[in-house]
């Protein structure tokens, strides 16, 4: 087995570009895993894993071989590595180099009723990862991103996800496209925004529906305003008008599933 002990291996130094930049993801169609769990999932989405590293101090060799049948190239390394590529404070002693997916519109499998979220433009890992754990945890149909701002594969998102990014089935495009894409599929478009809005409790999504939400700061763009099926708001009953994105979602998607049966 492979063992890697500096720093200054251009492998360990090509992984920390990895962490820090999009710019490298994008580049090498590669991205880091970190933790046990969230590789199982990884593994169980179908990605590739290319490599896996380990800290014996932390994790055996016959807990890392277990994690998978594949071929994959395990190293082992040891602690200055491993802290210079860990992103978490909590740490296992495992992480993983995977192959990034590719996110088209046209690769997505939608069942006859599908239901699925869309977000456009969220710019902070942390509300994108949260979002991701709320589709698991409802178990949607797919999660599609519109004008993206942020990498999908950013640790930020891999980790606040805690593997949710692993679980889903996710697609990217531009919000021309993703509306082109909802109208093809004869799937409604439901906006979330302040403008000629009605509850979102007294829709009915019992029908292929998109739940499309936005950047608290200037919500959704005018273009899903004018195309939408309906335009729906969560009534506020407090000082201000809107909540954070990821509560939002949350709250549209199992009003979703509570219609549908939670099926």
């Amino acid at each position: 087995m492979k063992q890697i002990t500096s720093i200054q291996n251009p492998f360990i130094k090509s992984l920390v570009q990895l962490q820090e930049k999009a710019k490298a993801r994008k580049q090498s169609g590669t991205f880091l895993i970190e933790g046990k769990r969230e590789i199982e999932l990884a593994i169980k989405g179908n990605y590739a894993i290319e490599n896996i590293l380990f800290l014996p101090e932390l994790i055996s060799e016959d807990q890392i071989i277990k994690l998978s049948n594949n071929q994959i190239d395990f190293i082992e390394i040891n602690k200055e590595v491993y802290q210079k590529l860990a992103y978490r404070d909590t740490t296992e002693g495992i992480l993983a180099l995977a192959k990034t997916k590719n996110l088209s519109l046209s690769d997505l499998k939608l069942p006859e009723n599908p239901l699925i979220l869309v977000m456009e433009s969220i710019e902070k890992p942390g509300n994108i990862g949260a979002m991701l754990r709320t589709c698991d945890a409802a178990k949607i149909d797919a999660v599609i991103i519109a004008n993206p701002k942020t990498d999908l594969y950013n640790p930020n998102i891999v980790r606040s996800s805690v593997g949710c990014l692993f679980t889903n089935q996710i697609a990217s495009g531009t919000t021309k496209d993703v509306i082109s894409y909802l109208k093809e599929k004869n799937i409604a478009i439901f906006s979330a925004t302040l403008q000629n809005s009605n509850f979102y409790h007294t829709q009915d999504y019992t029908f292929p529906s998109a739940l499309i939400v936005g950047t608290e700061a200037t919500g959704l763009s005018h273009v899903w305003r004018d195309e939408a099926t309906k335009n729906i708001i969560i009534p506020m009953q407090g000082e201000i008008d809107s909540m954070n994105v990821s509560v939002a979602a949350a709250i549209l998607l199992f009003e979703a599933k509570r219609q549908r049966g939670f099926n």
